[in-house]
């Protein structure tokens, strides 16, 4: 097995993508149950194709962008085998020039723990994603402890989705995922008790922006990505918030395939964003937070 290292060009690059989900893999299974995929593209009015790892590789070398790619592993909540990690960190290392994996381990699993150090030292995932309402867990119980701790001692971040979510939108009780288990004020604990873990609070965090805000505030160890919205939603204070005291800690985000890149900026350019701020939050900061800096 190749392990992944990374080979790119950061001065050639127009921008880091730092939220894109690997849906299909290989073999044609998908990260989600039937029922999720269709409610989540109805929700998202989005019924375009779920790319492969390499067509998702060639989409961004096409636009001299890097991505960060990574899948869901929910298994225990949804009874449904995820896409494997140690495949999408293969595809990455296949498509190093552009592709920076990030693992996935469900925090209810036994070995989570040594499924998170494998990913790590085998496979050389830079990051780990987590969707504390897909996943069904509360990020700041400490039986997961355990599992941050990993993370922080191997110097990799962690991105949690925040906010409401497309998936089960719809369905008979949202298909029982409890949207408060993506309250970023949950990650406060867990930012306070690592504070040398980087802390990345994807999306804006409709309806707990205000909360976002103030732990990103008060934890410089946390970020906020601005992925899963068009710009042209984004509220007034994460604007303001982005162009000015949080600017080094905001990052780019598109939440491919459901939004693109492409969308996301043509429309951020209707966004009160100032043009100084934007290399950071396109760029640079992502550099920084992710150890590109050659």
């Amino acid at each position: 097995m190749t392990r992944y290292e990374p080979a790119i060009d950061v001065d050639a690059l127009t921008a880091i993508d730092v939220h894109v989900h690997i849906e299909v893999d290989g073999h044609g299974h998908h990260s989600l149950p039937g029922d999720l995929v269709d409610a989540a593209s109805t929700y998202f009015s989005a019924d375009g194709p779920r790319p492969d790892l390499d067509s998702v590789a060639a989409y961004y070398r096409e636009r001299r962008m890097a991505a960060v790619v990574f899948t869901v592993d929910a298994e225990t909540q949804l009874g449904h085998a995820p896409i494997s990690s140690d495949e999408v960190a293969q595809g990455a290392a296949r498509n190093n020039d552009v592709l920076i994996p990030f693992g996935s381990v469900d925090p209810r699993r036994p070995d989570a723990v040594d499924r998170a150090r494998r990913l790590i030292d085998d496979s050389g995932v830079r990051g780990f994603k987590f969707h504390p309402t897909v996943q069904g867990f509360d990020p700041s119980d400490e039986r997961h402890y355990p599992l941050y701790a990993v993370l922080q001692d191997a110097g990799v971040p962690a991105l949690f989705h925040t906010g409401q979510t497309g998936i089960g939108a719809g369905l008979p009780g949202g298909r029982g995922l409890r949207l408060g288990l993506s309250n970023p004020i949950l990650l406060d604990p867990v930012a306070a008790d690592f504070p040398d873990l980087q802390i990345i609070m994807a999306h804006p965090s409709v309806p707990w922006q205000d909360e976002a805000l103030s732990v990103a505030t008060h934890k410089h160890n946390t970020w906020i990505d601005l992925s899963g919205w068009s710009p042209k939603y984004f509220p007034d204070s994460l604007v303001r918030a982005a162009n000015s005291y949080l600017k080094t800690r905001v990052l780019f985000g598109s939440d491919f395939p459901l939004l693109t890149p492409d969308r996301w900026r043509t429309d951020v350019e209707q966004t009160a964003l100032k043009p100084d701020v934007m290399p950071g939050i396109l760029k640079n900061n992502a550099v920084r937070l992710l150890g590109l800096a050659s």
